[in-house]
């Protein structure tokens, strides 16, 4: 790109914020120029109003913005949306109202008819969808919750080739999905945690969005029976998950370990900044994928599989691993940006 896009970060103080803020630090198509936060945090310098926990010092060129409240009057051609879900969903809506593209990680809008819910390597085809939305120039694009993200990256070369009849995932998840300050210690500390609050319904409902096909405008959601059960693990960052699935058509160890080493889509083809140039990688050790090893690969934008063996009850049973505050959440909002301008969807936007 020749003159980079002028970005604005909704909820620039929180987990997702800074993430925000620390992938797109030397982005080659994006700058931040805004950032926006609570009433509380406006009009601020962000280096004084920030509790900053990255393990990279603040980057110079946003630590002296001043903070701005959430509305639309940010001097930006599109926003990255890292609000909390209590307050996401108006925000966001009166932002695209006002003509702003939003690039959201919150779940408030995952399920709106018109809203695509994406996974670049996934799904591409359902940016179609803003075209169908109600705001007259601005536009709301999500992407996932972070366990069904990494989940799905590796069902789709399965589900593409031989289709999948059901899927059953039990989740071991990272303290830091929870957002800051998290956990308390007293509760994750020597211990699992069975329960997270509507997660399980997210893996199991959003995937069957975004492995739906899109006809005539409107997602119909995949025939798949999906069952997840979520469990909250003393990791700081990456979800492993254990998977087993049925598939309708037969195919073996080898033909699935081949259609993940394999796979590229549509994000490597452009070369988008952030995509991985290999979307999943597989191992054959026994003991891997494992967080503190594999969540980092391709600058965690990467997915990890392993343990892939037939299953008594259904076809097969294997492992995968994500980086959930990556892959999960602020890097692939950037990648959904990053697809947006390749398609010509995003682009310097008139004040």
């Amino acid at each position: 790109m020749k003159k980079k896009l002028r970005v604005g970060i909704l909820g620039a103080t929180g987990a997702v914020g800074q993430k925000f803020i620390q992938l797109l630090a030397h982005h080659p198509w994006f700058e931040i120029v805004e950032l926006a936060a609570s009433e509380r945090s406006a009009g601020k310098k962000y280096g004084e109003a920030v509790q900053w926990f990255a393990p990279t010092p603040i980057p110079k060129a946003v630590t002296d913005l001043t903070i701005k409240p959430c509305v639309p009057k940010l001097n930006c051609d599109f926003v990255f949306s890292g609000l909390d879900a209590a307050v996401a969903g108006e925000i966001e809506s009166a932002f695209a109202e006002a003509g702003y593209p939003v690039i959201s990680n919150s779940r408030n809008h995952r399920f709106d008819p018109d809203v695509p819910l994406l996974i670049p390597e996934v799904n591409p085809d359902h940016l179609e969808l803003i075209q169908y939305q109600r705001y007259k120039s601005g536009f709301i694009v999500t992407n996932p919750n972070c366990a069904a993200l990494g989940l799905l990256m590796a069902l789709k070369p399965i589900h593409d080739r031989w289709g999948l009849e059901k899927v059953s995932v039990v989740t071991f998840q990272a303290v830091s999905g929870a957002g800051y300050p998290g956990v308390a210690s007293l509760d994750i500390l020597d211990n699992v945690i069975p329960f997270i609050g509507g997660e399980e319904q997210k893996v199991e409902t959003e995937s069957l969005k975004i492995l739906g096909k899109l006809v005539n405008g409107e997602v119909q959601l995949a025939s798949i029976v999906f069952s997840a059960q979520c469990n909250r693990v003393p990791v700081v960052d990456g979800h492993l998950e254990c998977v087993s699935v049925q598939l309708k058509e037969a195919a073996t160890e080898t033909d699935i370990v081949n259609g993940w080493q394999t796979f590229t889509a549509e994000s490597q083809h452009l070369q988008l900044p952030s995509a991985p140039q290999q979307p999943i990688y597989y191992f054959d050790h026994e003991k891997y994928p494992q967080p503190k090893l594999h969540r980092d690969l391709e600058n965690g934008m990467a997915v990890s599989t392993g343990r892939l063996r037939k299953c008594p009850v259904l076809d097969y049973k294997f492992v995968v691993l994500s980086h959930n505050t990556i892959r999960g959440a602020a890097g692939c909002a950037i990648l959904n940006a990053e697809l947006l301008v390749q398609k010509g969807y995003l682009k310097e936007r008139t004040i």
